[in-house]
């Protein structure tokens, strides 16, 4: 198959092309890029005069493994949803499930730091699904420090899903916050050994709990200075809530210094997990100046009255999604913070994008439109077109080559070490995977919101997954399928 895209303007991060171009696809990659390019025969040809083509996006956290997630994401202008933080196990499965059900784009996932302290720690048994995983949030046998047989035998779960193509380990810190530091230098040792990157959400800081064995985002820093891994810093916004400028000025220093740190942020006040996570304990959320009336339940939509209801809903279902607000973005000076995070220099764009669930149990739907009623966080949706209406429409923070580089190009040179596919990925020239998104630069726009967390982004007029139109004039096309695997290369 051959397709044509004519007159669009060509955006391409890894070369810093911006201009107008043709740009022709044949089978899985990008076969020509340049002016007056001509069709041969039996080519479907595209006028995106006016238009903007580029990499499709790279989302590097993404908990939406699913078709609906996947779908809205598609939408919102993402070719690649990655599970790295949190990751999965058994690898094999999460593979296989996935590829069994089909995926409209491309996945992946990391080994689980959780997931196998779980099981080496409390005796629970992974299954690789997002609901187990967000059940077993909560449950304080997992949490604690390891003896050193413990620490060995999980670390060699690790290292056998490392194996077996994972993209390197996610490593929920956040969630097991009093665990031993230098747990977490064991497991960058492994990584930096085996080539991979870690995905880590980081445990409290010093300002928020004084108490904690060490600030969150200094010990990343100081993991990868000596150690020599990649370490990627998850979501620093919800992290770092007001403390971000010092967070940003920890991780500056260290990059500087010549570490392999790099660092993401979603554009929301508001954050997402299972209630029963460490830091929604009622004294934590004092900590950090909220309440639980900053909770709010995703299934029913309840906001948390009290401490006694928090505590009533922690012990009930600790694995119930939900929402935390930590900025409010109707405040100047909550927004700012906000923006700051993704001006960042090199900062990428990633969504933290949850399952979608529905009152009835279900999980999944292959129905387009969805089925209503489905909750979820409206960043599942809306992350990259807000982040290109906020940073390029809005504010002009970020040229279009620059959206580009922190959306396509940069989460893709994240995995280039550990995964040899991702090479071709977030770049727009020849030999380049033709995993692309032709969006309105005029419209382009999230239009989810909290209390109707699944409608779908607007502006993204074309997408394609190797080479398979999967929204096709703004309309998505329910019969593609056409997400490939992406895993790392065995040592």
């Amino acid at each position: 198959m051959r397709t044509l895209l004519r007159g669009g303007r060509v955006v391409d991060p890894a070369g810093g092309f911006d201009g107008v171009a043709d740009v022709l696809v044949t089978g899985g990659e990008v076969s020509a890029v340049g002016p007056g390019l001509t069709p041969e025969p039996g080519t479907v040809v595209l006028d995106v005069t006016g238009l903007v083509v580029g990499p499709g996006f790279v989302d590097l956290h993404s908990h939406a493994q699913s078709v609906a997630g996947q779908r809205l994401q598609a939408m919102d202008g993402v070719t690649t949803a990655l599970e790295l933080e949190a990751g999965a196990m058994p690898l094999e499965r999460a593979y296989a499930d996935a590829a069994e059900a089909g995926r409209p784009l491309n996945y992946g996932f990391s080994a689980s730091w959780g997931a196998a302290r779980a099981k080496v720690l409390a005796g629970i048994e992974p299954d690789s699904r997002i609901e187990s995983a967000l059940a077993v949030l909560g449950n304080p046998q997992w949490q604690r420090s390891s003896s050193r047989k413990e620490l060995a035998a999980w670390l060699s779960l690790l290292d056998g899903e490392l194996a077996e193509g994972a993209l390197g380990i996610g490593v929920l810190m956040g969630y097991a916050p009093f665990s031993d530091p230098a747990e977490f230098l064991a497991v960058a040792r492994l990584a930096a050994n085996a080539g991979v990157p870690t995905y880590t959400h980081v445990r409290e800081l010093v300002e928020v709990d004084p108490a904690i064995p060490v600030d969150g985002s200094e010990e990343i820093a100081v993991a990868a200075a000596e150690t020599g891994a990649a370490m990627h810093h998850c979501h620093v916004n919800s992290t770092s809530g007001r403390h971000i400028e010092r967070v940003l000025g920890t991780l500056d220093r260290s990059r500087r210094e010549g570490s392999r740190v790099t660092v993401e942020a979603y554009p929301y006040g508001a954050g997402s997990t299972a209630v029963g996570a460490a830091f929604i304990e009622p004294e934590r959320l004092r900590m950090k100046g909220l309440g639980p009336s900053s909770v709010v339940m995703l299934e029913s939509g309840e906001r948390v009255a009290d401490e006694a209801r928090l505590r009533e809903l922690r012990s009930a279902d600790p694995g119930a999604p939900c929402v935390l607000e930590f900025f409010d973005e109707r405040v100047p000076a909550d927004r700012a913070m906000l923006l700051e995070s993704l001006a960042y220099p090199d900062a990428i764009v990633a969504s933290d994008a949850m399952p979608v669930f529905w009152a009835d149990g279900r999980r999944e739907s292959t129905e387009w439109p969805l089925p209503p009623g489905g909750s979820t966080h409206p960043r599942t949706a809306g992350t990259f077109a807000r982040a290109l209406r906020l940073m390029v429409r809005e504010t002009g923070t970020w040229t279009w080559l620059e959206a580009f580089r922190r959306c396509s190009y940069l989460p893709a040179r994240v995995l280039d070490d550990v995964a040899p596919a991702a090479r071709r990925k977030g770049r727009l020239d020849v030999g380049a995977d033709a995993d692309l998104v032709v969006l309105d630069p005029a419209t382009i726009t999230d239009t989810a919101t909290y209390t109707d967390p699944t409608r779908p982004s607007v502006g993204v007029r074309h997408l394609f997954v190797a080479g398979v139109p999967v929204v096709g004039d703004g309309e998505l096309r329910v019969d593609a399928f056409p997400g490939r695997p992406v895993r790392g290369e065995p040592r």
